[in-house]
């Protein structure tokens, strides 16, 4: 498909292996995601549902899986989505 978007995803996880071992705040942006090796300056980022969330996190990426949003927005937190 010429019109695909290819997303790099991360896992919800991740984010919260990062947030326990204090490399990530509760507002997470691509910087951070691209400062601990997660994602290159020109990928898209999708937030992916693998793993829970124990922590309120406001997160901004390109694109959410449904699970995601449901498990972000079940701990008090946001999903921003950015314009591509």
């Amino acid at each position: 498909n010429p019109n695909r978007v290819e997303y790099t995803g991360v896992n919800l996880d991740t984010i919260q292996a990062l947030v326990d071992a204090k490399k990530l705040k509760r507002t997470i942006v691509k910087q951070d995601l691209m400062n601990n090796g997660l994602v290159q300056k020109n990928d898209l980022v999708k937030i992916l549902g693998r793993g829970e969330l124990k922590e309120k996190l406001d997160i901004t990426a390109h694109a959410f899986s449904a699970s995601a949003k449901t498990a972000i927005e079940k701990a008090g937190g946001s999903a921003t989505i950015l314009e591509k």
